[in-house]
């Protein structure tokens, strides 16, 4: 028994240390009439832990890569969404070309598996060089590309942002964006957690409107997550029935007049042209 139960766990180990496979995985997919993107195949996949996927799309340059479980019509929207992140008036010209520079300087993509742990994303990281790119999660499971304001929320709309604000706009304005202390976004943000904190308190002070409590966020993931919030809820994402309830315990400020009066620096940050930022929550829809 000893013996049989040895060699599970060993084979159990060989398979979560699988590498990516030494060529580019295959699908099938279809393109939509409608769609002003195009789904390609990954035989010219740039590494080999991209070979775990099977499609992918180019954004300006930026690549939206999935697996085979990721359904044609979530690697669209998650592309969609992407573009309007980074094109908001959808004029077909990207309104912050400093931010996409430095996206792409970073190999910033995105990367969508079926589901977390799954056997395609261990096998991505485990062949990943994150000297060359910057990839963000995205998956199956939070992906819905028909999302109306209902729960569950589409988290294409959180991870794509990640992706934006994290490899683009942190990088173009470091004294600004930028993920760590003395930044005006962090500033913004010690005031919202209620005080600076390196590490998760073991309760906020009261008062505090930002309330993350994930232990593996340091205080850059703490920033980014903060962005995110803020910028949603700016648009408008975070304003229908029962998402105060869902949100609360992290964040507080969820509709536009929130943002503004409970948290004005990051209100007057976020509403500053000089940068370009998002001012139209985006829908899947680009030039459509």
């Amino acid at each position: 028994m000893r013996l049989v139960v040895f060699f599970g766990v060993i084979l159990l180990l060989s398979f979560a240390c699988r590498k990516s496979p030494k060529s580019p995985a295959s699908c099938e997919f279809s393109n939509s009439y409608n769609d002003y993107f195009t789904i390609v195949d990954n035989n010219d996949s740039p590494a080999r832990a991209f070979n775990v996927f099977c499609k992918k799309v180019n954004v300006f340059g930026l690549v939206v890569y999935a697996t085979p479980g990721i359904t044609d019509a979530q690697l669209l929207h998650c592309a969609n969404v992407l573009a309007q992140y980074l094109d908001n008036d959808e004029n077909g010209a990207v309104d912050n070309p400093l931010v996409l520079d430095k996206m792409l300087e970073s190999g910033a993509c995105m990367t969508l598996f079926a589901k977390e742990r799954s056997a395609e994303q261990r096998r991505f990281f485990n062949s990943f060089n994150d000297n060359e790119f910057t990839a963000q999660d995205l998956y199956g499971t939070e992906t819905f590309p028909n999302w109306s304001f209902t729960s569950p929320f589409d988290a294409t709309l959180e991870e794509v942002l990640h992706l934006v604000t994290h490899t683009g706009y942190s990088k173009a304005y470091p004294n600004v964006f930028g993920e760590q202390q003395g930044t005006e976004i962090s500033n913004a943000m010690d005031i919202a957690r209620g005080g600076q904190f390196m590490s998760i308190p073991s309760s906020y002070p009261q008062g505090a409107w930002y309330s993350y409590d994930d232990n593996t966020c340091e205080y850059d993931c703490q920033v980014t997550e903060y962005f995110y919030w803020a910028l949603t809820s700016l648009l408008g994402a975070q304003d229908y029935p029962g998402r105060y309830q869902e949100i609360s315990h992290e964040w507080k400020a969820n509709t536009p007049v929130l943002v503004q009066t409970m948290d004005s620096l990051v209100y007057v940050l976020l509403t500053d042209s000089t940068y370009n930022l998002p001012t139209q929550l985006p829908d899947g829809s680009y030039q459509r």
